[in-house]
């Protein structure tokens, strides 16, 4: 009986998932996720980790506390094992478990060549983790996870066979592609929460534990489209399917280590014997010359469908010595006051990709409330924000400065969205606080920043901020007499509304006068369309 650490969600009702939190070395968890990595043949990879809210010429990488290894046992399609849609989702507590007790045990996992290793943008994740453990004394940390697959790469793989040609490779969220592929929303509210808390909430465990299962889910569709499609080639150099029993005699005969067979013991042999019909990975070669894989672990080799997969679309991570080491400034701040300003020694690289948390997060004394501000290449977006509710500033003056707005979206709690590659090479920017738009077209900028910082859109916050200045409305609607008072001197109401008896709204800031007709539902209903609220 395990202990009340298991937690049960589904993304499939009919199919339960198991969730362990490993918080150290003895405990029950433990010994079934060393079985487990003995016996699976996918693992999907993930970790959490508290940002950095400050950089120092002393900086360091954040620490993961938290690593998920979602893994499936055995292969749903060719598998001969009765547990093909056994899944398990272990936590890793690395804020309790002694590093250096499963540093070995990882290690061996990420480069064993019967296990593929699923991630999502994993690189950065395996520089920080790599990181955590090299400074708990577990040298060298880790450099490399292989067979690898991306599920970015995968998505796009899916968009070429779907489309029938090279698909645009745009820059989708994980939600994103949970839900065009699984038909799943995926939450990412409890992306930024505190990791450092113990004990951590269900509400944690669920997410992390989804956040790595649904990557073997997607990678289960593509895996069985391609399989379908029977598009899979082999290569020349390809090895016979693991499956094929060449018998002990025969591959000690072919590897001409027949005489030394007597001195070994069973385990060992049948190690060889896999290590010849299985992928091939770098691996340790003995005093006698013989190659054996890396880690001392048994572990199942693939399927004949699965190596096909791995073969033919299979990558690798490998950290080079420059990735393991921290990025910092050699400049000198000069008369630079500003809080959380950091030196962009990448020109703008890192802020490519958003990684949060933003600015108005509560962890960080903001009030929750998402805000942005749009210099003037991206003016019209900001319109598009105020359209479905979203705080979205523009700057103060009508030209300015790099370091103005970079002082506004500072003072404001904001982050700066931009297309201005200039911009992001700027000397100083703001940890956090800048974001280039990718999409050129509004309607695509909106839904970009809104799968991004996964803002919530609701058709109750449509239309509720004045679009000329970003002002919030009156909470009580104007009479025609009342807005017609209220209007004298700077608006103009046509006397055709006089009598349709309808209600008008004022902007608090710039006291602009709005109404519902034709315009405004239009553009309601344009809105519902673009954000997909009526699906």
């Amino acid at each position: 009986m395990r202990n009340e650490t298991s937690v049960t969600f589904s993304m499939d009702p009919q199919r339960p998932l198991n969730v362990q939190l490993v918080s150290s070395t003895d405990s029950p968890e433990f010994t079934y996720l060393t079985r487990s990595l003995t016996r699976c043949r996918i693992i999907a990879l993930d970790a959490e980790w508290k940002p950095i809210r400050t950089r120092t010429p002393q900086s360091s990488f954040p620490t993961v506390l938290l690593l998920q290894l979602a893994c499936q046992l055995g292969s749903r399609l060719g598998g001969d094992s009765d547990e093909s849609d056994d899944s398990v989702v272990f936590l890793l507590d690395l804020s309790t478990i002694h590093l250096p007790s499963i540093w070995e045990l990882l290690r061996d996992a990420f480069v064993s060549p019967d296990i593929l290793k699923l991630g999502f943008r994993f690189k950065q994740d395996l520089i920080y983790l790599s990181s955590t453990f090299s400074s708990n004394g577990c040298e060298p940390g880790f450099d490399r996870v292989e067979p690898f697959m991306d599920i970015t790469s995968i998505y796009n793989h899916l968009q070429d066979k779907q489309h029938g040609r090279k698909a645009s490779k745009q820059i989708k969220s994980l939600a994103s592609i949970c839900k065009e592929v699984l038909g799943i929303s995926l939450s990412k509210e409890l992306q930024c929460s505190d990791w450092s808390c113990r004990p951590l909430t269900e509400e944690q465990k669920t997410y992390a534990a989804m956040d790595a299962h649904c990557l073997i889910e997607i990678f289960n569709v593509f895996q069985a489209k391609v399989i379908k499609e029977g598009k899979l080639v082999r290569h020349p150099t390809e090895p016979h399917p693991p499956t094929v029993t060449l018998g002990l005699k025969v591959v000690f005969e072919k590897l001409d280590i027949y005489s030394k067979i007597v001195r070994m013991k069973v385990h060992e042999a049948i190690d060889i014997a896999r290590a010849t019909a299985s992928y091939v990975s770098p691996n340790i070669v003995t005093e006698e010359g013989m190659t054996l894989r890396i880690g001392h672990r048994n572990t199942l080799p693939m399927d004949e469908y699965l190596l096909k997969v791995v073969n033919e679309f299979g990558e690798k991570i490998l950290l080079k010595e420059s990735d393991k080491t921290a990025k910092t400034s050699k400049r000198k701040a000069k008369g630079r006051s500003s809080e959380g300003l950091i030196c962009n020694e990448k020109q703008g690289q890192s802020f490519e990709d958003w990684q949060g948390p933003p600015p108005w997060d509560l962890a960080l004394g903001g009030d929750g409330q998402p805000k942005f501000l749009c210099d003037v290449m991206v003016e019209g977006l900001a319109k598009h924000l105020r359209c479905v509710g979203i705080n979205a500033a523009i700057s103060y003056s009508k030209k300015p400065e790099p370091r103005q707005l970079i002082d506004q979206a500072n003072k404001e709690k904001r982050v700066l969205l931009t297309r201005d590659a200039k911009l992001l090479r700027h000397d100083y920017l703001i940890n956090n606080h800048i974001y280039r738009v990718k999409s050129l077209l509004k309607n695509e900028q909106l839904l970009e920043i809104i799968e991004t910082f996964q803002l919530k859109i609701s058709e109750d916050q449509l239309m509720s901020r004045c679009t000329k200045c970003n002002g919030r409305f009156i909470q009580k609607p104007l009479t025609t007499e009342e807005a017609v008072e209220a209007a004298k001197g700077f608006q103009r109401i046509p006397n055709c509304l006089f009598n349709k008896n309808l209600e008008f709204w004022q902007c608090m800031d710039c006291n602009q006068l709005y109404w519902e007709g034709t315009q405004y539902h239009n553009a309601v209903q344009k809105f519902i369309d673009v954000c997909k609220l009526n699906e």
